[in-house]
């Protein structure tokens, strides 16, 4: 069995507390913007808080949206199958909107299209669950 993570205390503690703050913000916004992978903000965010606030680590995996993210990573290693094909098409269809509506020039465009790519990449690397 692992042992518990060491608490941070001071300065450090104040540090960890704002980059697990920072990391919660960015996986939240994650869930609502597909150029964001959720899941490694989420584990950076617990790594954090775990170390300099089991509470709020806690409250974190209570979450209805970002806790269950969480716990399936952390129980079984990986994500489940629809929140992967869920958050590509996702990806797909945002960017693809946004490419057809956009005035943006071809070198903006190809700069969005390869971010997206490396962005799916990181997605279909994931391990999926079965559950």
């Amino acid at each position: 069995m692992p042992e518990p993570a060491a608490m941070a205390t001071g300065p450090r503690k104040a540090l960890y507390l704002t980059l697990g703050g920072l990391f919660v913000t960015l996986g939240a916004v994650g869930v609502l913007l597909p150029v964001l992978p959720t899941t490694p903000f989420l584990l950076l965010a617990s790594y954090f808080l775990i170390r300099s606030s089991p509470r709020l680590n806690a409250m974190l995996y209570r979450s209805h949206v970002l806790g269950p993210l969480l716990q399936d990573w952390k129980e079984r290693g990986g994500i489940k199958r629809h929140t992967k094909i869920a958050a590509i098409l996702l990806v797909l269809v945002t960017v693809g909107l946004t490419l057809y509506w956009s005035p943006e020039s071809m070198p903006i465009r190809i700069g969005i299209i390869v971010l997206t790519s490396v962005g799916i990449g990181v997605i279909l690397r994931l391990p999926v669950i079965n559950r």
